[in-house]
């Protein structure tokens, strides 16, 4: 084995811990920290496994700006279920209904909670007194749609220090600095049921037993799959990176059904080392929507509604058009459809016939004081990485909001462009399959947040680990534990710990750039059977040549080899995936040169994938399998419903 030099923890290789609960949760972002919440609450022992630090783990970590489709609070003028079937009809039904609906219908609820532990969710110092898109009555502050007031802006960097706070409270134990690494399965009258998790401590190597009677996957979305920069990790990803689908990776080899895992999104937001710090540089998109756009010679760039009608105003930029509802704006819409687009500036070619000239910059000296106000130090300040490395540090160096501009790079609005090879799964892409509960295919195991396919952003996040976390403890209170299997946790301790006896090996960041070279090469923006087959083969090749040569000096390389290795697991299911959909399809951005038919009504469904013994079995799924989402809820939700007007009560009425 390496010697441990200089490592400043207790070297616990060989020494083995077992944790047993009720309810066993892998995640400790935002989904995870409600799910272990909900359990608790109905009085179940609930252990909650962490890579990081939960206080500021995971994508909501280090904050973020608006909480979407908060469609009960009492300033909205829409229903969950219009917002839900919204989404739903945007995505041409590649959408996950069940839970989008109870983002729509519970996400306030969390709000709610979330205020309660602490969090900041008011403008209760009065700051933006009088303005157009606050509240005076409530102190609720709303971003994109005005008029119908659904998405509410929030002080995001607040939220994870108070939800851990609440975990302690309850009795939750949190086993921070544990990566989980394998789900663990036993079967029960002829059926495959969860039995718990294996992981290991990142800083003393201890190898780490969970059994529990259900479990939770409320882990992060797959990244670092096709772009990859080993020199600049802390911001080549708006995530953190070693956020990296480690619950996708898990699932898949326990046998967990996914769908979904063709869908390819351009990589806009996990640059590596291509772009600017995401919201770093001018633009019009979510965190600065609807900032002023001007071109090089300082003309401003028109805004038009959804008609193509060019808005005169500020102001109007945050309306619906004449006829329209509502629109959709932020979070999972990533091609919006003509009918719920909000006000956008005019298509970057129309611009140019026009003899608009570049480059473009953000310029909100030319906004109302409020609404500059609120982008640069409340939006920009809250999202994912922007208070340190944009608002302060652009701050520090001189730039002031009423005076300069930021340039708006690429060809449009984006911060970078991309070829169309480097895909990246991004947002509204595959995770598990699941019923009503939140259920896999596999007894006693559930997903949340961003392990669900079609995830969305915070409030998505939170409404589904707060019900899974219910319904997970439903399932516990009537199960028993079940057997753990020896052999399967000695097989995956030799896994683990394999690269701590290779001497002179390969480093795990090699092995990361191979893969996303790989995938860039062979399952890029147009693919095709012998693309898919041979990237297969090369993953394969690297599994038998490659991973054996891996090598590390303490626990901390330990866990960023294991996570390439997830990475390599989940590049395997998305080229599976791929193979499995047998024509093009314009929702889900995939193009096969071999099957160029678009979306041929018989292919217009969910396409399923899991393994058994080693082999890929896929399935079909209509779309709409969960039918009116509504009804559905209500169904299975008359405890919650009833315990609902209760629990919290309108804002006004407080």
């Amino acid at each position: 084995m390496n010697t441990l030099y200089r490592w400043p923890y207790e070297n616990e290789f060989g020494k083995r811990e077992t944790v047993t609960s009720d309810v066993l949760v892998l995640g400790g972002g935002l989904a995870g920290c409600y799910a272990a919440i909900a359990a608790a609450r109905k009085g179940l022992s609930v252990v909650l496994v962490e890579k990081g630090a939960t206080e500021r783990s995971g994508a909501a970590g280090s904050g973020f700006d608006h909480w979407e489709s908060a469609c009960t609070n009492p300033c909205s003028k829409v229903t969950a279920k219009e917002i839900a079937e919204a989404y739903i009809e945007e995505q041409d039904y590649y959408s996950n209904g069940i839970a989008h609906y109870i983002e729509c219908r519970e996400g306030y609820d969390r709000l709610l909670d979330m205020e309660s532990f602490g969090g900041k969710v008011r403008d209760t110092e009065d700051e933006f007194k009088g303005a157009e898109f606050r509240d005076n009555e409530t102190k609720l502050m709303f971003a994109y749609d005005y008029a119908n007031r659904f998405t509410l802006r929030v002080w995001g960097s607040t939220f994870k220090p108070a939800l851990y706070k609440e975990l302690l409270r309850l009795g939750v134990k949190v086993c921070d600095r544990t990566e989980a690494t394998a789900l663990l399965t036993a079967m029960e009258n002829g059926k495959k049921r969860g039995a718990g998790a294996v992981g290991m401590n990142v800083r003393t190597g201890k190898l780490m037993v969970f059994r529990a009677k259900s479990t939770i996957l409320a882990m992060s979305r797959p990244a670092r799959v096709w772009l990859f920069n080993p020199d600049l990790v802390g911001l080549c990803e708006f995530r953190p990176p070693q956020s990296i689908g480690s619950g996708h990776a898990m699932g898949y080899r326990a046998g967990i059904e996914f769908t979904m895992m063709e869908k390819s999104v351009k990589g806009e937001f996990s640059a590596a080392g291509r772009s600017f710090p995401p919201y770093g540089t001018g633009n019009n998109h979510n965190t600065w929507y609807a900032a002023t756009m001007v071109d090089a010679r300082g003309v401003e760039i028109p805004y038009v509604n959804r008609d193509g009608v060019e808005l005169k105003t500020v102001s109007e930029r945050y309306y619906p058009a004449p006829g329209q509802k509502f629109f959709l704006k932020g979070g999972v819409i990533d091609e919006a459809k003509y009918e719920y687009r909000g006000p956008e500036t005019l298509d970057f070619q129309e611009l140019m016939r026009r003899g608009y000239e570049l480059p473009f910059y953000a310029d909100l000296s030319r906004m109302p004081e409020m609404e500059r106000k609120v982008i640069w130090g409340v939006m920009v300040g809250e999202e994912g990485k922007t208070k340190i490395p944009i608002l302060q540090n652009y701050t520090e160096r001189g730039f002031d909001p009423e005076k300069h501009m930021l340039q708006s790079y690429g060809t449009g609005w984006q911060s970078a462009s991309f070829l169309g090879q480097e895909r990246q799964l991004f947002g509204a892409a595959g995770g598990l399959m699941h019923d009503w509960d939140l259920k896999t295919n596999i007894d006693g195991i559930y997903g949340a947040g961003d392990q669900l396919y079609a995830s969305d952003c915070c409030g998505f996040a939170a409404a589904t680990g707060y019900y899974a976390g219910r319904k997970a403890a439903d399932y516990a209170a009537s199960a028993e534990l079940a057997p753990i299997d020896e052999g399967e946790v000695e097989k995956e301790k030799q896994r683990l710990y394999a690269p701590m006896y290779v001497e002179d090996g390969m480093d795990w960041r090699e092995l990361n750039m191979a893969i996303s070279k790989a995938m860039q090469n062979y399952c890029g923006g147009v693919k095709c059977r012998e693309l898919l087959k041979e990237g297969l083969d090369l993953l394969e090749s690297y599994e038998r040549e490659a991973v054996p040569m891996l090598s590390c000096a303490n626990p901390h390389e330990l866990m960023r080899t294991h996570e390439v290795l997830d990475i390599l697991e989940v590049s395997k299911l998305i080229l599976n995936a791929c193979l499995l959909r047998e024509s093009s399809s314009r929702p889900l951005c995939f193009e096969r040169s071999d099957f160029p038919e678009m979306d041929p009504k018989e292919d217009q469904c969910f396409i399923t994938i899991r393994q058994e013994n080693g082999q890929v079995v896929g399935g079909r799924v209509p779309h709409g399998y969960y039918g009116d989402v509504e009804e559905e809820y209500e169904k299975r939700n008359q405890d919650y419903i009833a315990e609902h007007g209760k629990m919290y009560p309108s804002a006004k009425s407080r």
